[in-house]
């Protein structure tokens, strides 16, 4: 178990939760803020490896000119418009 000294703000936010019914006790509302957080890390490691597979496929010179990819995402807006919205 883990003992923790949230502070007066905290834990009164903590207690509005469970009186609004928003969690049926205290650890709930811990419990599901560690999860958010897993969550949140697992979404940055998965951005961080993203970001670092770029940079390598930049650095190995594969990469595309701004302007033909600009242009092909306007290609593909255009095909996605009704014929009379063009």
């Amino acid at each position: 178990m883990i003992s923790a000294d949230l502070g007066k703000q905290l834990e009164s936010y903590i207690q509005q939760l469970v009186d609004a019914g928003r969690y049926g006790s205290k650890s709930e509302v811990l419990r599901e803020g560690v999860r958010l957080i897993q969550d949140r890390e697992t979404r940055l490691a998965a951005l961080d490896a993203s970001i670092m597979r770029g940079i390598a496929d930049a650095d190995a010179g594969r990469t595309h000119a701004a302007k033909d990819v600009f242009s092909e995402l306007r290609e593909r807006y255009k095909a996605m418009l009704p014929d009379s919205a063009e």
